[in-house]
Order: structure tokens, then C-alpha cells, then sequence
């Protein structure tokens, strides 16, 4: 996990983090992550070795010279990988490659550059081609969060679908309290300020939305939105907050919106799901198979269609709550856990 940046990377960030704990309960599987300097300690339950000549960062500059430091000290980084059978890359970027006779594996998240691209640069676009697609097509095995993602990898690399593995993200019911009761005036986007997050068109349309309730504010929070610019005053522009800071937030939302145009699962939809609260969503990329029925759909492109899917959702609030409360029950970390050890032994 050399190219990891704490705090900085969104759901995949949540993803990890909840596999080293799963790896930790596998039986006749060990598991040890490798981890930059900055990165130390963020492994739950698995030995994890500090790479200390790696330093990570979230700027592109910080981000090519931990490249360049995993390129030039990659001898010395498979001598202590050496014993694995396996190298995984959970974050996708596989640096330093493995050693010849270890078996590689990918997880690509999604082909969003491909899908989207008008919202990439030129470098990023070059960066994801021999990072991500260049690296799925050498991989013994590549790891997709979706059946959605799936689909797009094998159509648009051609790599072959009994090699690509989906293990679906989930959440733990128990780490979240929901809440059936009242909830208050405002409206939930827990996202960065990334430009496929959507948020320009989810402030027009709560402007729609205030004109039905007057009174309802929008809370945002997530890394980069300073990205956003000036905002009405009845917009929280709240950025990083902690994971109970979050869940209280999702314990008292009136709805959760999510316009994203392109996921490669979503994990707010369930999460909110988990805490009681009702969801309007993007009918995008991933989004319908994590929701399934328990949320309103939108088109994200249509500014009239996201306020009313969260008009409706706030007018179907026990309805969507008692729905969502059956449909987290269909995503287990141990079920994700077990698509990853599916991976491994398939090329072992």
C-alpha cells in the first residue's frame, strides 16, 4: 500500500482499512501489509511493516516521488516481501511490482477516466493508463467492487471475466445506531469536492427543494471542498469530520442525497441506510445495485429530477427506513473478505 495517503482517499480508504481487519480472521491465509512512513499503524489486525523510505502525500508531486522512491529502492522492498505467495494491491498502483514467481493481484476500483474523461487531465489520463489499466492487463487477478465495474473492465480492457473478481463493500449494522424517530432540517452529502461528486447541480436543485420546505439546509462534508467556491449561507460547508461526528450526522439528516455521476460502488447509500435514514440517489454507474429498492433514484444530469427524488424521499421516510434496514443486510465484510480469498487462491 505505498501509495497510501491517510485520511485522504475516500471510500477505498474505508475498504482497506476493513480488509486488514477481515485478513486478520482468515484461516490458513497471513497476511502482512506494507505500508509508507506516514501510513504506519493504519493496518487492523494484520502485521504490517513500515516502508520508511517511502513518503507518501496527497499533491501530485508528493504522489510521483513516492513513486520514484518505491522505483528505486524495489530491491530492497521485495527482499522483505520475498516470502509471500501472493502481492496484493488494494489500492490499485502496483509499486514495486512483485518478484517473479509471486503471484500478482489488482484491485481496480473502477474505469471512471475511461467513462468519463472530460474530467481528467491529460497526465492523470496517462498516469491511470499504465497504472491502472496497463497494471490490470499483466495482473494474474484483478479485484472490482461491483458487478457495474466488472462489466465496464471487460468491456472496455477485454480482459477476461473469470479473471476479475467482485467482492462488494459493506458496512457493520453494529457500528451504527439508527434512528426512527425525528430527524432534522437538513440534507446529508458526505463527498469530496471531486467534480464527478456532483455537487453544483445538488445546490441547485436544494434550491428547488427549499422552495417546497423552506428552512432545509444542505451539510457537506469530505476533503476539497474549498474546490467548491462561494456557497449560500444555507450550505454547512463542514469538510473533514470524524467517523462519529458522521454518524451522528447521518442519525439526524431528514434525507442522504447522492448525485454522483460515477461510482464504483458508494458507501454513504448504505451507511445512511444503516442509521435509519432515508436515501435519494443517482441512478449512475453502480449506484441502482447498491441501492436496489430501498432509495429513491434520480437522473444526476436533471436538476428537477434530483430535488424531487429528495422531495420524495423525505415524504417516504419510514417506508425507505424499513427498506434500507433489509438491504444492508445483503453486504458483509465477511462476504468481501472471502471474494478476496477466493482471489488469492485462484492464482496462488
Amino acid at each position: 500500500m505505498l501509495t497510501l495517503v491517510p485520511g485522504s482517499m475516500g471510500g477505498s480508504e474505508t475498504y482497506v482499512k476493513e480488509l486488514t481487519r477481515q485478513l486478520a480472521t482468515a484461516h490458513g491465509v497471513h497476511a502482512t501489509a506494507y505500508v509508507p512512513a506516514a501510513a504506519t499503524g493504519f493496518s487492523q489486525g494484520i502485521d504490517e511493516h513500515t516502508i520508511s523510505r517511502v513518503r507518501s502525500g496527497g499533491s501530485s508531486i508528493e504522489r510521483l516521488r513516492a513513486l520514484g522512491s518505491a522505483a528505486l529502492f524495489a530491491p530492497g522492498i521485495r527482499r522483505v516481501m520475498a516470502g509471500a505467495q501472493v502481492v496484493h494491491y488494494p489500492f490499485t498502483v502496483p509499486v514495486p511490482r512483485p518478484s517473479r514467481g509471486q503471484a500478482f493481484v489488482q484491485t481496480l476500483h473502477d474505469l471512471q477516466h475511461l467513462d468519463l474523461p472530460q474530467l481528467f487531465s491529460r497526465p492523470e489520463l496517462a498516469y491511470r493508463r499504465h497504472f491502472y489499466e496497463g497494471a490490470a492487463r499483466r495482473a494474474d487477478a484483478v479485484i472490482t467492487i461491483s458487478e457495474f465495474a466488472k462489466q465496464r473492465i471487460v468491456e472496455l480492457l477485454g480482459l477476461a471475466p473469470e479473471k476479475i473478481h467482485v467482492a462488494h463493500l459493506a458496512v457493520d449494522p453494529a457500528e451504527f445506531i439508527a434512528n426512527p424517530g425525528a430527524r432534522e432540517n437538513f440534507v446529508l452529502y458526505p463527498a469530496r469536492g471531486w467534480q464527478h461528486k456532483n455537487h453544483a447541480r445538488l445546490i441547485k436543485a436544494m434550491s428547488i427543494v427549499r422552495t417546497h420546505t423552506p428552512g432545509m439546509r444542505l451539510v457537506l462534508t469530505g476533503g476539497g471542498l474549498d474546490a467548491l467556491g462561494e456557497l449560500p449561507d444555507w450550505v454547512d460547508r463542514k469538510g473533514l469530520v470524524s467517523d462519529a461526528d458522521l454518524k451522528s450526522l447521518y442519525r439526524t439528516a431528514a434525507v442522504l442525497a447522492f448525485p454522483s455521476l460515477y461510482e464504483g460502488f458508494g458507501l454513504p447509500p448504505l451507511e445512511a441506510m444503516a442509521s435509519g435514514c432515508p436515501v435519494a440517489a443517482s441512478n449512475a454507474g453502480s449506484i441502482p445495485e447498491v441501492c436496489g429498492d430501498a432509495a429513491v433514484l434520480f437522473d444526476p444530469l436533471d436538476v428537477e429530477s434530483i430535488a424531487s427524488g429528495i422531495i420524495e424521499a423525505i415524504n417516504q421516510r419510514s417506508e425507505l427506513a424499513s427498506e434500507g434496514a433489509r438491504r444492508v443486510q445483503h453486504f458483509a465484510w465477511q462476504r468481501c473478505r472471502d471474494a478476496h480469498l477466493a482471489a488469492y487462491r485462484s492464482v496462488a
